[in-house]
């Protein structure tokens, strides 16, 4: 990752998206890591504070993850009507947790990170993400997300796939047999929301999602956020339910609620499912 500094800055090089480029200016270098699964990387940088890189990839920053954590937790959780049990696959960071306990009706979250070196650098350098972890209604199992689904099935009222790109240890989390599992381990009415990429940049990855989706579940619908740190400057949320449609809220957003977000209410959650006209085409959703 270090390779990816040049004359104080950092760049975000990836084959998953060729030719271009996001660039942070760095201040100072906080963290590298080398694990079994993945390279690690937080550096403090000039305008977007600390900074999570996985594998050379952007996965945090501290100016900008409450658009993703808050849109990828809050759309699920409030297109159910009463989400009691939730399992977060990835998310190491702690942003989802943080989001989704949230909720007073949730009893329970457990989260399945492989990578325990993510935990350990955002409890170090993304405290405000990282304070996820420390809810009491929060178990955490570290280890493959596909292993614990086999061993639950029925359980979850909402899953959710916060996840790296389909390279390196996140590829199977975009593939057809990881649905499968999903499915099975919702309880009835389940709904999954998960990390799917940009409109801009990976229409193909979507589509092929999109489209083996709606042979597994019967409601599938495509959301996104606007994020300056990501690639493209939006990353989008796949969202499948089997009971309605998801793309507005069915229970109240109280005052209380939404004292609680910078980017979230019930507008952007409904405004999120409008796609611009190239990908209606494309997707068919």
């Amino acid at each position: 990752d270090m390779d990816q500094i040049n004359k104080g800055w950092f760049s975000e090089i990836s084959e998953f998206w060729p030719g271009n480029s996001f660039s942070l200016q760095v201040e100072q270098v906080l963290h590298q890591q080398k694990t079994e699964y993945q390279d690690i990387l937080v550096f403090k940088s000039k305008t977007f504070g600390n900074v999570l890189v996985l594998d050379g990839v952007i996965q945090a920053t501290e100016r900008d993850e409450f658009a993703y954590q808050e849109m990828i937790t809050h759309v699920p959780l409030f297109a159910h009507p009463s989400p009691k049990r939730v399992l977060v696959v990835g998310g190491g960071d702690g942003g989802v947790l943080r989001e989704v306990v949230k909720h007073p009706l949730v009893e329970s979250v457990t989260l399945c990170e492989i990578d325990a070196g993510v935990i350990e650098a955002s409890r170090r350098f993304l405290p405000k993400m990282a304070v996820g972890f420390d809810h009491p209604k929060v178990t955490l199992f570290i280890g493959d997300g596909l292993e614990f689904m086999r061993q639950r099935k029925g359980e979850f009222d909402v899953i959710i796939t916060d996840s790296s790109d389909p390279i390196g240890p996140a590829q199977g989390l975009f593939e057809r047999a990881y649905y499968e599992l999903l499915k099975e381990a919702l309880a009835p009415g389940g709904i999954v929301c998960s990390q799917a990429e940009s409109l801009w940049l990976h229409l193909d990855t979507i589509k092929n999602l999109t489209t083996f989706c709606k042979e597994i579940f019967p409601h599938v619908e495509y959301a996104y956020t606007s994020i300056p740190s990501y690639p493209g400057g939006s990353i989008g949320l796949l969202v499948c339910s089997t009971a309605n449609s998801c793309k507005s809220p069915v229970r109240p957003v109280t005052a209380d609620m939404i004292d609680k977000m910078q980017y979230y209410n019930e507008s952007v959650h409904k405004a999120s499912f409008v796609l611009p006209q190239f990908a209606v085409k494309q997707l068919n959703i």
